[in-house]
């Protein structure tokens, strides 16, 4: 079979279950596939803008952009059609017959079968061509990329279910033509009042003239058609505001928050951006590409220009519309302009101060910004030592004294209790294994409150973020402690300096045990409940930090921790009368290993832990 005839192809599963859901009205709001249709015809105008700077011939003699949306009643159809970039066969396979994405199989294990829940997670998805299914019983595809030959059209069809029919076929007008063929019940969507009326709630800011037939037979253009960024704010409603950021983010709800600003002077740029509601699914994707749209003079320029927001702020969504950057401006280009430079400088700002704002204005907003972008966020730390003070205040973090919403280190210092100087924290690879770190112990008796860090960029923050407001981190699990008169008194097990020779020859034996698997053994300062703990150097790298970046791959410097033992603790006070060797030995190696387990880490031979165990508790029963 040539290329040229027509093909019976299968959906990819994740397009099968996508579709499935599609046509079983998961939305209850189904005028949303007309939107998400006309969006995608804006793009693909917006696309050929764009390749049409470099080539002019594109145009084909019709640079009349427009999208037309029509309804037959007797054939039952409504038709959306646009002269923009259009597609190749194999353009069309690929874009409607898979879901190109790392994450869909994420994706589709986080559907819940709650329609609402699940509605919002396809929203983040972006699969708007998809939707058309929700009115639809079968849908056409009509297109012919520009600068092709009129022989290279194509007509794609389907059902919805799970395959498609893909052929070439004559086409002499360039761009694309999506034909639905409305399903029985779905009659309100075949009035051209009704499908007027979505255009105008949905669709007013397209910068393209949608158009349809009027009473009289000509052609009535059906939203005001002008850039929503280039009118003034007070004319703006925040519907208006909602419906745009839905176009460009092809999201299903409402923002949580956005900002719409003018720069005038030496850089002139006006920037229309919005913090979303949700995470997409693919935030972390390293694939994924992520940006706001670019503009200038209000011609499109490209799609996702990361250059012109930091990385840490791949979130944001919208456009920023450059007054003085030339029209074949270019990838390569954006990456060396100090222009770019400039308003990459501000736009981050402007999003930095609307985040602030929202965290002192509006605290469930920012509650809600932190619950789904916090992590992304605290990459700026690492990432912008510019902006580094504005990131930090902006920081939420559980604490021993709080484990809802987060606590700003602006809060935390404002409640350190008498002789603190220090913002003290603990890491570990979940909130409930930092809450019973043994290296807390201590700072409970003490009533000092520590922060408790459990992401994993959080080892990587604190080593950029050393102090805030002049009081240095520390973390609770490095280097010697000293906390006497901070807090309450400690009236937990101390050392008489009578016993002081004993303890020391306790703690080089079990070293000598030990070997080099310790740099040393102490007497602990910070234990008042457990037996022993591990303890990095001030200057190594943390114990949880050095295994992150094993699991990664990575290598590390070598380093040995520090074993501190509790003078109070039962084994230990035992461990120091033991006179047998290898009782001894056997005890020391316990509490090495417990001291392991207790951060989180992995036991070199586990079975020979279980062993040493069993041994020594029969013994005690022996005893």
């Amino acid at each position: 079979m040539t290329t040229t005839e027509k093909q019976t192809l299968g959906f990819q599963t994740e397009v099968r279950q996508l579709l499935d859901l599609m046509i079983h009205s998961l939305y209850s709001d189904k005028d949303i596939f007309l939107r998400e249709l006309i969006s995608n015809a804006s793009d693909a105008v917006d696309k050929l803008r764009f390749e049409a700077l470099r080539d002019e011939s594109l145009y084909e003699g019709d640079s009349d952009l427009k999208i037309r949306v029509q309804v037959d009643k007797a054939a039952r159809t409504i038709t959306i059609a646009d002269n923009g970039i259009g597609m190749t066969r194999d353009e069309v396979i690929e874009n409607i017959g898979t879901i190109a994405s790392s994450g869909t199989r994420r994706f589709f294990e986080r559907l819940t079968g709650d329609e609402a829940k699940d509605a919002r997670l396809i929203g983040q998805f972006g699969v708007g061509f998809y939707s058309a299914f929700m009115v639809a019983d079968r849908v056409t595809l009509l297109t012919r990329r520009a600068g092709t030959a009129s022989a290279q059209g194509v007509r794609w069809e389907s059902a919805g279910t799970g395959d498609y029919t893909v052929e070439t076929v004559e086409r002499p007008e360039r761009g694309t033509a999506v034909v639905l063929h409305v399903r029985e019940g779905e009659d309100e969507f075949l009035d051209d009042h009704r499908l007027k009326a979505i255009i105008r709630r949905y669709s007013d800011h397209i910068t393209l003239p949608i158009v349809m037939p009027a009473a009289d037979g000509a052609s009535e253009t059906v939203n005001k058609a002008a850039a929503l960024w280039a009118r003034p704010r007070q004319d703006i409603t925040e519907l208006e505001y909602d419906e745009f950021y839905k176009h460009v983010a092809h999201d299903f709800e409402a923002p949580l928050a956005h900002i719409h600003s003018r720069v005038e002077g030496k850089q002139e740029y006006t920037a229309l951006l919005f913090v979303p509601r949700r995470a997409p699914f693919d935030l972390f994707d390293r694939d994924r590409r992520y940006g706001v749209k670019l503009y200038v003079r209000r011609v499109f320029i490209m799609d996702d220009a990361e250059q012109l927001l930091p990385n840490y702020l791949r979130f944001v969504r919208g456009v920023i519309d450059a007054a003085d950057l030339p029209l074949n401006v270019s990838r390569e280009i954006l990456q060396k302009s100090r222009d770019i430079d400039t308003i990459r400088s501000g736009a981050t700002r402007k999003v930095l101060d609307l985040l602030a704002e929202l965290a002192e204005k509006e605290p469930e907003k920012y509650r809600t910004f932190w619950a789904e972008f916090g992590v992304v966020l605290k990459e700026g730390v690492v990432e912008d030592a510019g902006n580094r003070e504005r990131i930090a205040k902006l920081l939420r973090f559980q604490t021993t004294a709080e484990s809802g919403d987060g606590v700003s280190l602006a809060d935390y210092v404002a409640r350190m209790v008498e002789g603190q100087d220090k913002i003290y924290y603990v890491t570990a690879e979940s909130a409930a294994a930092a809450r019973h770190s043994p290296h807390l112990e201590i700072f409970r008796r003490k009533g000092i409150e520590v922060l408790l860090l459990t992401d994993r960029i959080d080892e990587w923050l604190v080593t950029h973020l050393s102090e805030f407001e002049g009081h240095a981190l520390r973390s609770v699990a490095k280097g010697d402690l000293d906390l006497k008169g901070v807090g309450r008194d400690e009236d937990g097990p101390k050392v008489a300096e009578t016993e002081e020779p004993e303890w020391k020859a306790l703690s080089e034996r079990m070293a000598k045990v030990l070997g080099d698997k310790v740099k040393e053994v102490r007497v602990s300062h910070r234990l008042t409940e457990s037996p022993a703990c591990l303890v990095a150097g001030e200057h190594d790298l943390g114990i949880h930090l050095e295994r992150l970046l094993k699991a990664a791959g990575q290598n590390t410097p070598a380093s040995r921790p520090v074993l501190e033992i509790n003078p109070g603790h039962p084994l230990v006070v035992r461990l120091r009368s033991e006179s047998s060797e290898q009782r001894f030995a056997d005890w020391t190696m316990l509490l090495f290993d417990q001291a392991i387990l207790a951060e989180g880490g992995t036991l070199e031979d586990g079975a020979d832990f279980v062993h040493r165990l069993n041994g020594l508790l029969l013994g005690l029963q022996g005893a």
